[in-house]
């Protein structure tokens, strides 16, 4: 069985299988899995409402997806992507609403602002990992809180009643009435197409570039890129900016798609750590990435309509942490499938 063979197999397989076992959880729990699965199915393409929320629910997914696919591919441990999410969503929301522009200047500004800011709230672990090797996973921890905060500050500053900023101004705005009408005010927006056109970017720097390929390599093996002539510092700090890039870009799609402002954060929106097991599922490929967030979009929105069938949405939770248990547990599937295909060879 070949390599690319078994790469796909292996996160098909991990997802069956948390879905087997969620039904026999939901059987033990007094739940009828059929029903339930059924109700899912239904949250998720029931009618044009629910899969134009489907869709807006992937969209940001991803994004965090990517963020975190691309730091793990050059090497780096980007947690972090939560907080440049909020940052990404705080500067969309302040440039959608504090400008009047046309919206064919308006609308990428805003969208801009956001990478930049993700990018700037990324550089920081940057450049603490090059110059001084403080490890990322510990900075980028502690950034998502102070984003957490410093965003709610500056919500509070920038708001009239300290709850929320006003709403971004039309010409900023991902929706349009063609959508609305289309999906019955879904909420669904243009994101989907930007998210898109990342997937195919992230695959063509890594896959197509001098610098995706230095910045693999710097992944790969420091001290061999350093002796191969490559600026290791450098090439750490970028990896890191363009992941933030990714996760500012994810924020600026709650900020002028889904909700047009932002307001205080009680906590995490959980986005940015759910990248992680997106990026984990799509094996850090930007097109696995893809069909990750597609998987983990649709069974959040999707178990919105379990209650009406009297399953708590709790159950989907435990589904979604099942196909993680078994993708992370995929060298276990690897090997099952290598003793398969060595069985039929034999035969």
């Amino acid at each position: 069985m070949s390599k690319k063979l078994t790469n796909i197999l292996v996160p098909v397989i991990s997802v069956i299988l948390g879905l087997l076992v969620g039904a026999i959880v939901m059987l033990v729990s007094g739940y009828d899995p059929v029903q339930g699965y059924i109700a899912l199915w239904e949250g998720i393409f029931g009618d044009m409402f629910t899969l134009g929320g489907t869709v807006r629910q992937i969209t940001p997914y991803i994004l965090a997806g990517l963020a975190v696919a691309f730091a793990f591919r050059t090497g780096l441990f980007n947690i972090g992507v939560e907080g440049q999410l909020i940052m990404g969503w705080l500067a969309a929301a302040y440039v959608g609403y504090a400008f009047e522009l046309p919206a064919i200047i308006h609308l990428p500004l805003a969208i801009l602002a956001a990478a930049v800011a993700g990018a700037l709230w990324a550089f920081i672990p940057g450049i603490l990992k090059a110059k001084l090797q403080v490890h990322e996973v510990i900075v980028t921890i502690m950034m998502n809180y102070i984003a957490l905060h410093v965003a709610n500050a500056v919500i509070k500053t920038l708001s009239d009643n300290g709850e929320k900023t006003p709403m971004i101004h039309e010409s900023a705005s991902l929706r349009s009435t063609f959508l609305d009408n289309l999906t019955d005010y879904s909420r669904m927006h243009y994101g989907f197409v930007i998210a898109l056109v990342m997937v195919v970017i992230m695959w063509f720097i890594l896959e197509k570039t001098k610098r995706g390929f230095e910045l693999k390599a710097v992944g790969f093996n420091q001290n061999a890129s350093e002796y191969a002539g490559m600026n290791v510092k450098n090439n750490i700090i970028l990896a890191m900016v363009i992941s933030g890039a990714f996760a500012g870009l994810a924020g600026a799609m709650e900020a002028l798609g889904t909700f047009g402002n932002i307001t205080v954060q009680a906590g995490f929106t959980g986005i940015g750590f759910d990248g992680i097991a997106v990026a984990l599922l799509g094996a850090n490929a930007p097109f696995g990435v893809l069909l990750g967030a597609i998987l983990f979009g649709a069974l959040k929105f999707g178990s919105l309509n379990m209650p009406n069938v009297g399953i708590p949405v709790e159950i989907v939770s435990i589904v979604i942490a099942l196909v993680i248990f078994f993708v992370a547990s995929g060298y276990i599937i690897r090997v099952f499938l290598e003793r398969l295909s060595k069985k039929k060879e034999a035969k």
